[in-house]
């Protein structure tokens, strides 16, 4: 068959997949696989480094489809070159556990990078991966070595520009001069509810060469030779992102739907689908239809990764034998499994009356195991000094070239090492929601241990990427300070109130509240061992250091335990605190000891792990037999009713909070050892007639 014939015929097999999958499901996107599918052969046959056969290697490009409504456009690509799908999973597009749900998701799909959907949160990942990309190459290539070396490619839309997240990333990514992406951007303007001129007329093309990008055009979206050539220019380009701005009419061929919105999430209707495979000269009664000579030429990808793969095998064996430290810690690194003794320099901190914020010992420990873990990079949302997230004296992650000029000494850290592309600290400056996708692609590239810091109470400018991080079980960590109304004068603006209770009621998210400084010590260190992402909450102000090292060691890895027993034999009471109300509780059951009431005090840094833990043990640290409970956290009391009985009581807020310096707010609303013990005291005179009775 002729070359233009065969890739006609190759193209066209997208579309028609596409076309039949989502008619099958009644559901879906057809609209945007079928503008799309030109620009996607130009890239899958002629640039994108992969080896369908082995879906992890770790040189290989990432592709991101940011536009993850076009999910049928990707099972397309990775059922036709070769990655495991099946024919009958195209068939199963949208069905209960199949392979091919309505949208790309991690974990579920071979060759699905990340979990895609919610509009402009691949955009952002995909910056994530080019972060990664350039400081792993930076750390680990060496002169005719270019171990680490490959791109990231994005396919993304109009909703994907129209998204805040993409703005925030793509101006990040602009900065850091990130030269090894190329985004493919589907401009058909058509949005779900019609032409984008309605809500969408900026020139993005300006916009995007204002963040500091390399912008081509492309006019016609079916011409795969211009495609091609923008591709390569993008990748010749290697100091700015590149945006490919793509022309397409949404559903192409179609003859009576193309360029409607009615196409952007909706089957053509089996009428339409037979019409528009006669328009691309298919056999109008036959779905799903694979030409032979199609899945052929699709399926070179598969020599091809061979080949690639072998040759880069072949570049590491040679690497190892002249530099085999360098190569021991890439594999390492790249495995994802913690170095050994990584925590041996993990500090321990005596007791403490005066005490510290647990933000200022968290700062402590990262800076303490740093040296252990050469990919741990963490950045900030501008707030690097007031959550304690800077790795002291390891540079920045710029644009220049290492040794290219010092950081401004009035808004860099004493001692910062020069900026450059091996510098393990990210300023993200005032872009929450993009910086937490960033760390979920940085998660998802391997090789780096991301983290990322702000205040508690704007997590909720990073919701959609926490929950994204958590469908993925990405392994990110998620720094809050400033986690309650203790936080003080900046007031009900900055106090968090309900974002403990919302945290805690997300899927997969582990989140830990620790008491003390030794009990952030564990904390960090659960969310260095476990699998998926960890939100750690912790303090502004000074709490006391409580020492019981021993059993916080224990008792924080298995979420909950006893901190202190009653003084004699079994407890009246238990105090069950978070955070730093623990220490609060510590001297209630003070004051309750004497009045002769013997008070337990639990614990409770993170409900998920508690809850992981048996039943008996969960029995053991909170006896069912034991009614008279008070739980005590400067939150909302959503929640608490999982461990607080009808007959207990909750010291909690559930109302904003108020300006004023951190302790006059606290007491002011009843997170005193006094309350908590009257409370307490309240609960036993409510239970005891029932008792006598």
């Amino acid at each position: 068959m002729p070359g233009n014939d065969l890739q006609r015929l190759s193209i066209d097999t997208i579309r028609t997949l596409a076309m039949d999958a989502v008619q099958k499901a009644n559901a879906g996107h057809p609209g945007t696989p079928m503008s799309t599918a030109p620009m996607a052969y130009a890239l899958w046959t002629r640039f994108l480094k992969h080896n369908p056969k082995d879906p992890k290697w770790v040189d290989r490009d990432r592709f991101v489809l940011s536009a993850g409504h076009a999910s049928m456009l990707l099972y397309s690509l990775l059922y036709l070159t070769g990655y495991g799908l099946t024919l009958d999973d195209i068939k199963n597009f949208r069905q209960f556990e199949s392979l091919t749900p309505g949208h790309p998701e991690y974990g579920e799909t071979p060759g699905v990078e990340v979990t895609t959907g919610p509009l402009g949160q691949g955009f952002a990942m995909g910056v994530g991966m080019a972060i990664a990309e350039r400081f792993l190459a930076a750390r680990y290539n060496r002169p005719g070595f270019d171990l680490v070396d490959h791109y990231t490619y994005a396919l993304c839309s109009d909703g994907d520009l129209m998204e805040g997240i993409s703005s925030e990333a793509a101006s990040l990514a602009g900065t850091l001069g990130l030269g090894k992406m190329v985004y493919l951007y589907d401009k058909n303007n058509i949005s779900i509810e019609g032409d984008t001129d309605m809500t969408f007329r900026e020139d993005a093309g300006k916009r995007f060469e204002a963040y500091g990008w390399h912008v081509q055009h492309v006019d016609d979206g079916e011409d795969v030779e211009a495609i091609t050539r923008a591709i390569e220019a993008g990748r010749n380009e290697t100091s700015r992102p590149s945006l490919v701005i793509i022309k397409t009419i949404i559903a192409f061929g179609s003859p009576n739907l193309a360029g409607q919105a009615v196409t952007h999430g909706a089957p053509l209707g089996e009428d339409e689908v037979k019409a528009t495979k006669r328009a691309y000269g298919w056999p109008e009664d036959e779905t799903f239809r694979v030409p032979g000579e199609a899945l052929e030429h699709w399926r070179e990808a598969i020599g091809k990764g061979e080949e690639r793969e072998a040759a880069w095998l072949e570049l590491m064996g040679r690497y190892a034998a002249q530099y085999p430290a360098e190569a021991a810690e890439f594999r390492k690194v790249m495995s994802g499994v913690l170095p050994d003794g990584w925590d041996d320099a993990m500090p321990e901190f005596p007791a403490d009356e005066k005490g510290l914020a647990t933000r200022s010992a968290s700062g402590r420990i990262l800076n303490a195991i740093a040296g252990k873990l050469p990919t741990m990079f963490g950045g900030s949302a501008d707030l690097a000094p007031s959550n304690d997230t800077y790795l002291k004296d390891l540079g920045d992650f710029m644009a220049h070239p290492a040794g290219e000029g010092k950081g401004d000494p009035k808004t860099q850290e004493k001692g910062a090492a020069l900026r450059g592309p091996t510098g393990r600290n990210l300023r993200y400056g005032v872009r929450e929601h993009a910086m937490g996708a960033i760390v979920n692609g940085m998660a998802q590239h391997g090789g780096i241990i991301p983290y990322a810091g702000t205040f508690l109470v704007f997590s909720d400018y990073m919701r959609g990427s926490i929950r994204i991080a958590s469908l993925m079980h990405a392994h990110s960590t998620f720094v809050y300070t400033h986690d309650s109304i203790g936080l003080g004068e900046d007031g009900p603006t900055h106090q968090p109130i309900e974002h403990l209770a919302s945290l805690r009621a997300m899927p997969a998210l582990t989140l830990i509240r620790p008491a003390d400084a030794n009990e952030t010590a564990e904390a960090w260190r659960l969310a260095l061992e476990r699998t998926g992402p960890t939100a750690l909450a912790l303090t502004r102000q000074a709490v006391p250091v409580l020492g019981h090292i021993d059993a916080m060691r224990e008792g924080v890895k298995r979420g909950g335990y006893v901190l202190a027993d009653a003084e004699n034999g079994t407890p009246d009471v238990i105090l069950i605190a978070t955070g730093s109300e623990v220490w609060v509780a510590m001297k209630a059951r003070d004051l309750l000891s004497q009045r002769s009431i013997g008070a337990r005090v639990v614990s409770l840094p993170s409900w998920e792990i508690f809850e992981e833990q048996t039943q008996a043990y969960r029995d053991q640290v909170l006896p069912p037999g034991i009614r008279a409970r008070v739980s005590v956290e400067a939150a909302a009391t959503f929640g608490w009713q999982r461990w607080v009985t009808d007959d207990g009581a909750m010291v909690g807020i559930d109302r904003f909070g108020e300006s004023a310096p951190g302790g006059v707010v606290l007491k002011n609303f009843g997170f005193t050892p006094e309350n908590v013990a009257e409370k307490a005291d309240a609960v036993l005179s409510k239970l005891r007639p029932a008792a006598v009775s």
